[in-house]
């Protein structure tokens, strides 16, 4: 029902020429001629800004969007937001955090006026899940997770010579690392790491989304 009068509705305030009425004769003494002294009008003039959100058109949530994309292996994310840009037509496009090319997971890519809210994404923790291959047997499998799950806190780190990113030294905070699954055949282990990331400049700090 609420959609039905959504879309049958316009939702537009017309102007009127008629003035509103105020009954101060029972107002406190020195508010009795209020209604004189304010003169409430219903005339405007109409803008043609906005409107009903199931009558929007579809440009609109485009300029505004953002997309949760599962990036594929391969592909850079800068390639991704490019192929992104040329497909809608617009402007400019922008992601939350740099994937690697060889890694695949959520992307989120801003586009046209939405690119403004990267940096609200950049600062928030990020979830990996990789493989663990171990050169021996183990006990148990009680053993590698308790092992993983110690290794938690404060690792320092500077990206690779050849990474998406800048080149400093950086600490990763890793607040949360847990296996998921362990195959003792193969002697391989998943797991899943939570963490943020501190970039150390020279003079302050600053905290940033992991990659």
């Amino acid at each position: 029902v609420p959609q039905e009068i959504q879309q049958s509705g316009d939702f537009f305030i017309r102007p009127e020429s008629k003035a509103a009425t105020l009954d101060t004769s029972q107002w406190p003494l020195l508010l009795k001629n209020f209604d004189k002294l304010n003169i409430r009008t219903a005339h405007y003039t109409p803008l043609p800004n906005g409107s009903n959100p199931l009558k929007r058109n579809i440009q609109d949530y485009v300029r505004t969007g953002f997309i949760n994309l599962d990036k594929p292996a391969n592909p850079s994310s800068h390639e991704v937001v490019a192929w992104i840009r040329r497909i809608l037509r617009v402007e400019k496009t922008g992601h939350s955090g740099t994937l690697d090319p060889k890694v695949t997971g959520c992307l989120i890519v801003c586009v046209d006026r939405a690119t403004r809210l990267v940096k609200s994404q950049q600062s928030a923790g990020k979830e990996y899940v990789g493989i663990v291959r171990l050169h021996n047997a183990i006990e148990s499998e009680h053993t590698l997770a308790r092992g993983l799950e110690s290794l938690t806190g404060a690792l320092f780190q500077r990206p690779p010579l050849i990474a998406a990113v800048k080149r400093q030294l950086r600490v990763r905070t890793v607040y949360e690392s847990k296996l998921i699954e362990y195959d003792p055949e193969r002697r391989l282990g998943e797991r899943s790491i939570l963490y943020y990331i501190t970039i150390i400049y020279n003079d302050y700090t600053e905290e940033a989304g992991g990659d």
